[in-house]
């Protein structure tokens, strides 16, 4: 027999009834019915009920174990008496009568309990991460990501692409968000950078002539957590392909995602669907006037409309004064309110009070009659023309946001989100899929006073050279793509700027040099010049992706070992400071922050050993 299990605790069934088992595993529940003890054993497979009587040498050894500790135990497998069969449990139908118990490690009192899914503050949860994984929640999604990652890998392959790893320590980008440098040793006050994403390297795998790349890239980004962000470091499907146009890379991925979100989508019994293939394709614009967002969850029936020109010379004086002045005012319906109480109504305007926004306006409708204060100025007439271009029923509100074409944009998208909640509009059960496309190559830089990338300055304009010399930066749209998935953006992507004078092009009218391009993407731009095939990829975030799938509201819940809010390492203690002797051998000293109080740590700067 061997030494440690003959089973899982979640192989045994009737079938097995007589026969003398070992089990190894962690006792996750005990229970006491007077001199019989009930134990749930439990290891990563599931979960088998050993008893214990006092005809059992285990007994007063299980008696005095705490939860959590671990044992094996030898033993035989009888059915469970008539009635008492679990069918939630694989090993349902059957108990293990234990013979003997040996105690492999004793547990000593718990931080947090293992059994069941009380909610616990995050700190604890993070610094006894160990333990937390053995929930059965949180250790289901974690095999889920596994899972889903399988998945991803073997349908790239299906599809023709071939994995390569690029580097981890490689070189700061002046583009994005902010770095983590990694100082070099023997290279004194040079610093390597963790890459933010493959970028560069998977355009370059192009140039030297691999057809189709992916990879399940680690990056590196010293950003702010958010709900849908890990704070240091993520992992995308990561891909590039050559010698083809967005219609081809859309026609690659389309299948990948789809067919990993339906064969998941019944995950833990959801029974979700998911969007038919081709994905839809929506336009920036069309989605940011329709929507209020690049990121559209398509579950929510709410559309906003723009009727800024009903507004135009109306008795309301302030929107009508807000539209002569350039501003737009933006709609969206709620529908069959009715029966709402005017509170209703107030609450989402103290509601877009508190998101920093002046207020929201409203009108009530019963029966095709308006109320509210923007009704009584604007008339029963002239709101029925908005209602009518609105495409509403008799009994459906309408919210009102108003300002300049950005702030009004994003106010009707948060409040279409916010509207949709509160009457249950939005459907739990559906994965909807969509591109963003045809996005904006420049913007106007408001700050800075000066036209600037809006996306990736990487991407191909449509119209290429010509559109950059002779349109209006403004008017120029790039082949970029956001693929989005229940409102939340899975990856961006685009057709690749392949062409030399066409990156210079595009860099001079956002203010660079030449020089600047030749300095600060030297690696890319000299492989452009020595014939660099057509090519653009995309990279769908894989803890997203695992995220939607698992229905859970905030990543950690599906990374193995995340850090805190604050990109704090609970468990393991990092960041942390670095001894004088590692710091000698990087040629770095600690220098006090002017003003920073007594308690805070110096700051690393690095020494040039040559300087006295």
């Amino acid at each position: 027999m061997h030494a440690y299990r003959t089973h899982t605790c979640a192989a045994l069934t009737a079938a097995e009834v007589g026969r003398d088992v070992r089990l190894s595993g962690w006792v996750h529940r005990k229970r006491d019915h007077g001199g019989v003890l009930f134990v749930d054993l439990r290891d990563h497979y599931g979960i088998t009920q050993v008893v214990a009587d006092g005809d059992s040498p285990a007994l007063p050894i299980l008696e005095g174990l705490r939860a959590e500790s671990v044992v094996t135990i030898d033993g035989v497998v009888k059915p469970r008496a008539a009635g008492t069969a679990n069918a939630n449990l694989a090993t349902g139908e059957i108990e293990v009568f234990a013979k003997g118990v040996t105690v492999q490690s004793a547990a000593q009192e718990l931080p947090l309990p293992v059994a069941g899914e009380a909610d616990y503050p995050e700190d604890i949860r993070l610094r006894y991460r160990f333990l937390d994984l053995r929930r059965e929640k949180l250790h289901a999604n974690i095999v889920l990501r596994s899972n889903v990652i399988s998945s991803l890998r073997r349908r790239m392959v299906d599809q023709g692409f071939t994995e390569f790893q690029t580097p981890i320590l490689t070189a700061s980008s002046p583009e994005g968000a902010r770095d983590y440098l990694v100082p070099s040793r023997v290279h004194p006050g040079k610093f390597y950078a963790l890459p933010q994403a493959p970028q560069m390297f998977k355009q370059l795998l192009m140039v030297a002539g691999f057809d189709r790349y992916f990879q399940i890239a680690p990056c590196f980004r010293d950003e702010d957590a958010r709900a849908d962000r890990s704070p240091g470091e993520f992992y995308q499907l990561d891909f590039e392909m050559s010698y083809v146009t967005q219609d081809d890379v859309f026609a690659a991925i389309e299948p990948v995602l789809h067919g990993v979100f339906e064969e998941f989508a019944n995950w833990q019994g959801k029974g979700r669907t998911v969007s038919p293939l081709p994905f839809k394709r929506i336009p920036y614009r069309e989605s940011m006037l329709k929507y209020g967002s690049d990121k559209p969850d398509l579950r929510n029936p709410i559309l906003i409309t723009d009727v800024s020109e009903h507004f135009k010379d109306s008795g309301f004086g302030r929107f009508a004064s807000m539209v002569e002045a350039g501003d737009v005012v933006r709609a969206l319906p709620a529908p069959d309110t009715a029966d709402k109480s005017r509170k209703f109504f107030d609450d989402m305007n103290s509601w877009a009070q508190s998101e920093g926004f002046p207020g929201l306006g409203y009108a009530t409708q019963k029966d095709g009659v308006f109320g509210g204060p923007i009704a009584n100025n604007h008339g029963q007439e002239g709101m029925k023309a908005i209602a009518d271009a609105m495409g509403l029923s008799p009994n459906d509100g309408i919210f009102f946001a108003a300002g300049k074409v950005g702030q009004a944009a994003k106010l009707a998208g948060l409040a279409r989100t916010r509207v949709a909640e509160q009457l249950d509009l939005i459907d739990e059960k559906r994965f909807e899929f969509c591109w963003i496309v045809d996005f904006p190559m420049f913007e106007y830089d408001e700050d800075a006073k000066k036209v600037d990338f809006s996306h990736n300055p990487f991407s191909m304009p449509q119209g290429e050279l010509e559109a950059l010399e002779t349109k209006d930066p403004l008017d120029i749209l790039a082949y970029q793509y956001d693929i989005v998935c229940n409102g939340v953006e899975l990856s961006s992507g685009a057709i690749r700027n392949h062409k030399p004078e066409i990156m210079y092009k595009a860099f001079e009218i956002a203010g660079y040099t030449q020089a600047d391009v030749d300095t600060n993407f030297a690696g890319m731009i000299n492989a452009f010049k020595f014939g660099a095939p057509p090519h653009g990829g995309s990279a769908p975030g894989v803890d997203r992706i695992v995220m939607l799938l698992a229905d859970e509201p905030n990543i950690r819940e599906v990374i193995v070992f995340p850090m805190t809010q604050k990109a704090e390492d609970l468990m393991m203690g990092a960041p942390n400071f670095a001894t004088n002797k590692q710091l000698r051998e990087l040629n770095i000293r600690l220098v006090d922050q002017p003003g920073a109080a007594k308690a805070s740590a110096p700051v690393a700067e690095a020494v040039d050993p040559a300087a006295g």
